[in-house]
């Protein structure tokens, strides 16, 4: 059987015109090298985010910008910067991402300092960093940042974690580093997000449960007085329970949001013709896009796009599933941190938006307006498409070296 060496780049279909030929012929029969699925969903996620956005966005474009269209120009500016950055990641082999994970941590650690000093401030939150005409928010890399840490840590030290104290609290160590650092700012919505991711890896590695009680107990220890020390935090935790109590106050911009849906019933309202959109719902084509989406599209939307994101989650941790068995451990580690990662993102905007959950300030992955998390996100994806490439490729290297 003969090999043929097929170029990383033809993971972009949009790119290339000879991407379908992007195969190994086994035994005559053709094996595509990465995942379509994948693929062709978050092209899919993307473009609803983009309609959405643009739906969404008028009026306070056209409020603020005098120009309906001009968050719409802005977040297909941010698409194509993730194009292009994409098209590189696509070539980098992923022990890159082991090799330069603590790097990259300490990058975020000093980004993270430093938007605390010069950092913009938004509706109280001092979270971007100003760079021209573009704004970058460090919390965004940080989750990235942490994963890679987290996958590398656990491929030197897998069996400390599971047999010593020590090897449990290192992680643990400097996620708590990057939360106090986030908390400052303050966002706490992406430290949650940490917390758990790394709670959740530490146990899918075998970590002990005691290990978890102390470390859950002490976060209570920890957490509780931050919340009870500034009122707002404590208020909005509580508005939550009854926002109708207080609908023109705490409680106003979740009433509006359940306003939204209740107006998009089965069908939705019609793409563009959401009333809360008008300047009722603050953050409209941000955090609280989902409404406008299930205001629009109605419940049937609602459940269509879900499934898709469910499917991109699904599909991340499958393929950190595949890259473990092939004992490529930095891989799999990462797309299952990223796959916990995404799940919980999306957890917390839509049970935001949706008020199960108090408002974190969170972006809907690939659908929200907001450059930082759609570049990184965008990253993310390619990185698993990269370790599925690579485990489909070693697994074709020893069916090739078996059938010899």
């Amino acid at each position: 059987m003969r090999i043929s060496k097929i170029h990383i780049a033809h993971l972009l279909p949009l790119c290339f015109k000879h991407w379908i030929k992007n195969v190994y012929k086994h035994n005559n029969v053709s094996v595509v090298l990465y995942d379509r699925t994948l693929l062709l969903l978050t092209f899919g996620l993307t473009i609803i985010g983009l309609i959405m956005i643009t739906s969404a966005s008028m009026p306070t474009s056209e409020h603020l910008n005098e120009d309906p269209f001009y968050f719409t120009k802005r977040h297909i500016l941010y698409i194509a910067i993730a194009f292009s950055i994409v098209i590189i990641t696509l070539r980098l082999p992923m022990h890159f991402w082991q090799r330069y994970s603590n790097i990259m941590l300490i990058l975020s650690v000093f980004m993270l300092i430093f938007v605390l000093i010069i950092g913009i401030a938004v509706n109280g939150a001092s979270r971007w960093i100003p760079l021209g005409p573009f704004r970058i928010q460090p919390g965004e890399l940080s989750k990235f940042s942490l994963c890679c840490y987290l996958a590398s840590y656990f491929v030197r030290k897998v069996d400390e974690v599971r047999n010593n104290f020590w090897g449990f609290c290192k992680p643990i160590t400097i996620m708590i580093l990057l939360s106090l650092l986030l908390l400052a700012e303050p966002d706490f919505g992406t430290a949650i997000v940490l917390f758990v991711t790394t709670l959740v890896m530490l146990f899918l590695v075998g970590a002990k449960v005691w290990q978890y009680i102390i470390i859950i107990m002490s976060s209570i220890l920890i957490v509780m007085p931050l919340i009870i020390a500034k009122p707002y935090r404590l208020h909005r935790i509580i508005s939550f329970w009854n926002p109708w109590h207080d609908p023109f106050g705490s409680g106003y911009q979740l009433t509006q949001s359940l306003m939204a849906f209740g107006r998009g019933q089965l069908w939705g309202q019609g793409l563009g013709n959401s009333v809360q959109k008008l300047e009722y719902l603050p953050e409209s084509y941000t955090d609280f896009i989902f409404s406008i989406l299930g205001e629009e599209l109605g419940y049937v939307g609602v459940v269509l796009v879900l499934l898709m994101i469910c499917f991109v989650a699904l599909r991340a941790l499958s393929i950190g599933r595949r890259a473990l068995e092939m004992n490529q451990n930095f891989s799999g580690f990462l797309a299952c941190s990223i796959g916990i990662w995404f799940s919980l993102q999306v957890l917390v905007n839509i049970g935001s938006a949706s008020g199960m959950l108090p408002t974190k300030g969170l972006t809907l992955p690939l659908i929200s307006y907001g450059g930082s998390s759609f570049i990184i996100i965008a990253t993310a994806i390619v990185c698993l498409l990269r370790t599925d490439y690579e485990t489909r490729l070693a697994k074709m290297h020893l069916c090739n070296r078996i059938t010899r």
